[in-house]
């Protein structure tokens, strides 16, 4: 623990400095400030779990958490694209080649806090900076348990920089491809009673021209950026075993898409409060909110990509996003671990838009949301026997989906042209993990595991029709929970100091899996989104009968001297399962579902100098839900060094997609491809570490 002589006894939240400074003969056990919450449950031995730590943080090309989430193979967003040229409502993440349509189906959490955005359960990826981040820790595979409703196909857990990472002073700024600024900076004071942190991020650019080049025309321009957030965080002692956390944070992000009417704007703020006890009775009370403004403007361009014409301005759209959870863990036994608690997450939102635009003017406005609610109980235990840990877990939640609406008026005035009001639903979910982890001997242990878990659609996926281009998506009020189900058999070897193995294979379906379905062409009129014009599709968001996946996942990891290595690979067999109106679709592959995704970084490390390069491929995946458009396979190498200058400040060179390879990220109905991030190079200073 870092002490900083001189420095006043730390106060939060006007907690007294006597409440902190308490005298340890009389406090009983020195406990630890950390900032974390309550330890890991020993019920996790039973399914795959990969640990970012914060050196694998820091040593990114790009510095982007996306990237850094990258090196778990079968982790991936909707689309390719980073958090510097993508629509940010299609940065949802997931696992697995479970599929996906935008909004996350694996759990992001923050310090305990739910992170995907309350109305379109997409993730807004600048507004963590890693330099804040102390470690990531991904647990693939279903059954929300005690980190609450939305795991579905697994949990992603980002913690803050605990006392032991936090150096009083931190900088980095950078200068990189086409006028790129970075920076990122941190102060922290840090004490035995508790410590503070406060911490900025910057980053802009004139951006990469999206469209590929045969593709392009006079319209298409790059795709500018300007990112910026804040936090502050404080954790202090307020008893002899507990700790108050409490946590502000805000970031603004302005990306444009490369042409003209193509801006994204997001905003937000949380705060957080948590109590952890780390007595013989374990426990943590919970409190959050989550503010957030998102704002997207959308574009029609001709054949001949030589005029760009606005179609659509969502020019707000307000979400709110609040929550509780309690848990404990009494101690019931030496080798028996328990965990008892509950929590609460409320979420309204709406958009707002102009639409229908005659002479490049907007003539209706349209206005769609609504709220939903979760409460849910749950319990999770594990007992050890011997070399053998059986685990059990499950949670009941109610759901309540109300207040939905869908209004259009003239601009001009007049009658609604569309006022609906969709009934309120509700409903119950059970969900569950249970599983056996065998320590065969000191190298080999196995487990297995099945499992349940369940997601509720997003605000945005039952309210809010949008376009993509000249293809259009109408929404539906009517859509079911999904709900998904299965199981898995894996083995960690660790057959020398430093090395590890792990391998799981797994079969998993998806029931009542939403996908944006096809159901028209263009030119026409169609209910829910208007007119779509030639070359454009209809499609409307559906549940399917269900999506099927049987795949493989292997990380290895090695380290010998200051040499390093690490690889995952992901293999997955995903296929739909459709009847009704859906029924063309059965049998193909979820849209943007790779079979493959491999990742591997070899390197060496002595004190806090760093060489290190990264390849990653991603086979080829289909752009839509018919299989018609393909997008290539792709591969890529980064390149990351710092070297010392002195004793606390360092070079740092950085280096994404050296070959400048073609990634692919979409097409559009007029066969119009769009890539991501071309060869980008980094040259920056960094003090601290």
């Amino acid at each position: 623990m870092k002490i900083i002589p001189g420095l006043a006894v730390l106060t939060l939240a006007g907690v007294p400095a006597a409440a902190v400074a308490q005298d340890r003969a009389t406090s009983g056990p020195d406990i630890v400030v950390t900032g974390r919450g309550l330890d890991a449950s020993p019920a996790d031995r039973v399914v795959d779990v990969v640990t970012l730590d914060r050196d694998r943080i820091a040593t990114n090309a790009s510095g982007r958490l996306e990237s850094v989430l990258a090196d778990v193979a079968g982790l991936q967003q909707f689309r390719r694209s980073d958090s510097r040229s993508a629509n940010a409502s299609s940065q949802g993440v997931s696992l697995r080649g479970i599929g996906g349509n935008a909004s996350s189906r694996a759990l992001l959490i923050l310090d305990g806090v739910p992170q995907a955005d309350p109305f379109g359960g997409w993730v807004t990826f600048p507004a963590y900076a890693t330099n804040r981040l102390g470690q990531v820790r991904v647990t693939r595979g279903g059954g929300s348990g005690y980190y609450g409703p939305g795991a579905l196909v697994g949990t992603i857990e980002l913690e803050s920089a605990t006392p032991g990472q936090l150096d009083t002073l931190y900088a980095h700024a950078a200068y990189g491809s086409r006028e790129s600024v970075e920076g990122q900076g941190s102060v922290a004071l840090v004490r035995d009673g508790g410590f503070a942190t406060v911490s900025g991020a910057y980053a802009r650019g004139d951006g990469f021209i999206p469209t590929v080049a045969e593709s392009r025309g006079s319209v298409d321009r790059p795709a500018r950026y300007e990112q910026a957030s804040g936090a502050v965080r404080g954790v202090v002692r307020v008893g002899p075993d507990t700790e108050l956390q409490a946590n502000l944070a805000a970031f603004t992000d302005s990306r444009e898409r490369g042409t003209a009417f193509t801006d994204n704007q997001s905003e937000g703020a949380d705060a957080s409060i948590r109590l952890v006890g780390r007595g013989n009775w374990g426990w943590s009370a919970l409190a959050y909110v989550q503010t957030r403004a998102f704002a997207s403007s959308f574009v029609s361009i001709n054949a001949a990509r030589t005029t760009a014409t606005q179609t659509l301005d969502q020019y707000n759209t307000p979400a709110t996003g609040l929550g509780a959870r309690f848990e404990v863990a009494p101690p019931v036994g030496e080798h028996v671990n328990l965990r008892l608690g509950g929590d609460v997450r409320a979420v309204t939102g709406r958009t707002k838009e102009l639409f229908t635009y005659v002479a490049a003017l907007p003539t209706r406005r349209r206005e769609a949301g609504g709220a939903s609610n979760t409460y849910g109980v749950f319990a999770d235990g594990s007992a050890a026997f011997g070399p053998v840990t059986l685990a059990i877990g499950g949670r009941y939640d109610h759901w309540e989906i109300t207040d939905g609406f869908l209004s259009e008026r003239a601009l001009a005035g007049g009658a609604a042209l569309t006022d609906t009001k969709f009934a309120d639903r509700s409903g119950d979910e059970a969900t569950g993990r249970m599983g056996l982890a065998w320590q065969v001997a000191a190298p080999i242990a196995l487990r297995a595991a099945a499992y349940r878990g369940w997601r509720l659609p997003t605000l945005n996926e039952l309210y809010r029709p949008f376009r993509v281009g000249a293809d259009a998506t109408a929404a539906n009020a009517a859509l079911a929970p999904e709900r998904l189900s299965g199981y898995e058999f894996g083995a960690t070897l660790t057959p020398a100091a430093g090395v590890r193995l792990a391998a799981t294979w797994f079969d998993n379906r998806l029931d009542n899996a939403i996908a944006n379905v096809t159901a028209g062409r263009g030119p026409g009129t169609f209910p829910g989104v208007g007119f779509v014009a030639a070359g454009g599709l209809y499609r409307v968001r559906q549940n399917l009968d269900g999506v099927r996946v049987r795949g493989i996942e292997v990380d290895a990891e090695a380290s010998h001297g200051q040499g390093f290595a690490r690889a995952s690979w992901s293999h997955v067999n995903s296929r739909v399962e459709a009847s009704g109106a859906a029924a063309p679709l059965d049998g193909l592959v979820p849209a943007q579902t790779p079979s493959d995704q491999v990742s591997g970084t070899i390197g060496w490390r002595k004190g806090t100098a760093v060489i290190s390069t990264t390849l990653r491929y991603v086979a080829s995946q289909f752009d839509d839900d018919q299989n018609t458009r393909v997008l290539r396979p792709a591969t890529t190498v980064d390149a990351y060094a710092a070297l010392p200058i002195t004793r606390r400040l360092a070079i740092e060179a950085r280096a994404e997609n050296i070959g400048d390879a073609r990634v692919e990220t979409g097409i559009s109905g007029a066969n119009i491809v769009e890539r991501a991030t071309p060869r980008t190079v980094w040259i920056g200073l960094r003090y601290g570490g």
